[in-house]
């Protein structure tokens, strides 16, 4: 049994549900949509689809299409820092050996939309090594748009200016991450700042971990929005815990937390087996997955 390719392309819009809805169907025609998250104050959702590597481009393609005729970021407000009406979209191989076919994948797929949308491709991940979506995203699209102009980076693929209402497009190959949000009881967005500063990796906490302090005004708390890169370097109950930790010590405590899109099992066994207090407890353990091992003998 082959695996398909996974993707979990970023939309910034997460208020209006005919869009979504729309966006959801143009990506539908061609792959399987696995799960949809919607937030409306970081004004984003995230789709995870699954298809094999021709269907996955089309869907896509149709997908991006759609949001650069319904989406203007002229007009858009949300907390997640975003330079495109399709923002990012990662192509994920479920399996470290189908790294390649990924990266394959990924470059046909920022042609494609360079070369038929007409809108400018900027490479990350595994397809431009040393470069996150944040690198292009500081500052927003008119900074993104400034650098351009002074020569500083230039679109992989497509026009060299950003698309006055769709904006660009980020893709790339990467490996699985987990996208996770703790909230918090205050709605002081310095105190999600400063235990985001604590446990991202450039502050010097966990591996892999990027991290933003975000506010969330629909419910009056704020938000420790992370994308956990390596789950396995950085287990999701240790961060979690962390977080807690440093909220008590700034006078306020966890009040849930999210999961955006799916997760590997793999990181929910960690936990789990933490919780249980399970020794060795690991992935071969679990009746279904190893079913799934057979399947695919």
């Amino acid at each position: 049994m082959d695996l398909p390719l996974e993707s979990v392309p970023n939309f910034s819009e997460g208020r209006d549900r005919d869009t979504i809805e729309a966006l959801r169907a143009a990506l539908g025609r061609s792959a399987h949509v696995l799960d949809v998250h919607t937030d409306v104050d970081h004004n984003r959702s995230v789709f995870t689809l699954v298809a094999d590597d021709d269907a996955l481009i089309e869907a896509l393609v149709a997908g991006v299409a759609d949001a650069r005729e319904r989406i203007d970021l002229r007009t858009h407000e949300g907390a997640h820092p975003c330079i495109g009406a399709a923002d990012v979209v990662p192509i994920v191989a479920l399996e470290r050996s189908e790294a390649e076919r990924a990266r394959a994948c990924a470059l046909s797929l920022a042609e494609r939309i360079g070369g038929e949308l007409e809108l400018p491709v900027f490479l990350y991940g595994e397809s431009a090594p040393g470069r996150g979506p944040a690198f292009y995203r500081r500052g927003g699209p008119p900074e993104l748009q400034r650098r351009i102009d002074a020569g500083e980076l230039t679109p992989d693929f497509g026009p060299k200016r950003l698309d006055e209402r769709a904006g660009g497009v980020i893709v790339g190959a990467r490996r699985p991450l987990i996208a996770f949000n703790v909230n918090l009881e205050t709605n002081d967005v310095e105190v999600a700042r400063s235990i985001a500063a604590v446990v991202r990796e450039k502050g010097g906490g966990f591996p892999g971990v990027r991290a933003l302090g975000l506010a969330l005004p629909s419910i009056g708390r704020v938000q420790v929005s992370m994308n956990v890169e390596d789950y396995e370097a950085a287990a999701l109950h240790e961060i979690v815990a962390r977080i807690g930790e440093e909220a008590l010590t700034r006078g306020t405590r966890i009040a849930g937390a999210e999961l955006v899109g799916l997760m590997p099992a793999a990181a929910a066994l960690a936990a789990a087996g933490s919780a249980l207090q399970i020794d060795g407890f690991n992935p071969s353990h679990v009746l279904e997955l190893r079913l799934l091992e057979l399947a695919r003998l």
